[in-house]
């Protein structure tokens, strides 16, 4: 983030935890913040889950997703993600 202050660190955890519940094909989200001071860390994460690939993509465009994705890139100074199929059911 830009500005890792506590409050901010707040503010966009709680940004992010409103997808919960306001994009349909969004099943679960988990938002975390990092404990562990390193080159390598970020200072939130986040782990999303779907029914299928169809559904991830229908996330990614939906409105609501966008606004908060508009919001994020103001805040955040770099991303990194990675999309993957769990074997888990």
């Amino acid at each position: 983030l830009l500005d890792t202050s506590a409050a901010n660190i707040e503010r966009v955890t709680a940004k992010l935890r409103t997808l919960e519940g306001n994009v349909p094909t969004l099943n679960s989200i988990e938002v975390g913040t990092n404990v562990v001071v390193s080159e390598r860390a970020y200072d939130v994460g986040i782990v999303t889950r779907f029914d299928d690939l169809a559904a991830m993509k229908a996330y990614q465009v939906y409105p609501f997703h966008q606004d908060v994705l508009a919001f994020m890139k103001t805040v955040m100074e770099t991303a990194v993600s990675i999309d993957y199929e769990s074997e888990i059911a």
